[in-house]
């Protein structure tokens, strides 16, 4: 760790905690009718909105319809946000129900491709051959995953593919976190349960399984 090499009389806080005080003064700004607060909130969100968008619908134009709905949303409902909770896992909630919304109006089942499926990535290393069957094995899940409930798809791309904690997916769900766990039990155990009938043997080489 590197140290300043001028003494500070105060201690520098943390970085998420930086964030979100200069978040909470902009939502301030906007509640008292600053335009450009709302402008700057929008820009310091619009790509998490958006992946997360993708990830839901994959989709880019779907993607971009459902982020236009979220920040109209975000407009409409910024004076109810609790600011005892993280602003991002507010926002988060709005972009999750919406995609859902949006795929039930559309009537459309999901076979699309998640982005990025990391606990499978991760394991890849510079051999080609394992990277290929990373990929191969990425795609099975990508079939899985499109086949989970609405509840056990959004835990899983909030958990597992973004990387959220349990307690900020389930204030983003509106669930106790012991319900997140349990479709996260569910999705997981469906996935692995799809690997093993499509790729055992591939699941064996990556020592999967």
């Amino acid at each position: 760790m590197r140290l300043s090499k001028a003494k500070s009389t105060k201690p520098r806080r943390p970085l998420e905690e930086q964030n979100e005080l200069q978040v909470k003064a902009l939502i301030a700004s906007i509640k008292l009718g600053d335009k450009r607060a709302f402008t700057k909130l929008v820009q310091r969100y619009e790509k998490q909105v958006s992946a997360l968008a993708y990830k839901m619908v994959h989709d880019t134009d779907e993607a971009a319809d459902i982020v236009q709905e979220v920040f109209v949303k975000m407009a409409r409902n910024i004076h109810k946000y609790d600011e005892k909770k993280k602003f991002y896992t507010w926002l988060y909630r709005i972009t999750i129900n919406t995609s859902i919304d949006y795929i039930r109006k559309h009537q459309r089942h999901r076979h699309e491709s998640l982005d990025t499926v990391n606990y499978v990535l991760e394991s890849a290393d510079d051999s080609p051959e394992k990277n290929y069957n990373c990929r191969q094995i990425g795609g099975f899940i990508e079939e899985a995953a499109s086949q989970l409930s609405d509840k056990q798809r959004s835990a899983f791309i909030l958990r597992d593919v973004e990387g959220c904690k349990i307690n900020d997916v389930a204030n983003i769900m509106d669930i106790p976190e012991a319900t997140v766990r349990w479709y996260l039990h569910r999705a997981r155990q469906k996935i692995r349960k799809h690997l093993t009938r499509r790729c055992p043997h591939l699941l064996i080489l990556l020592g999967l399984k």
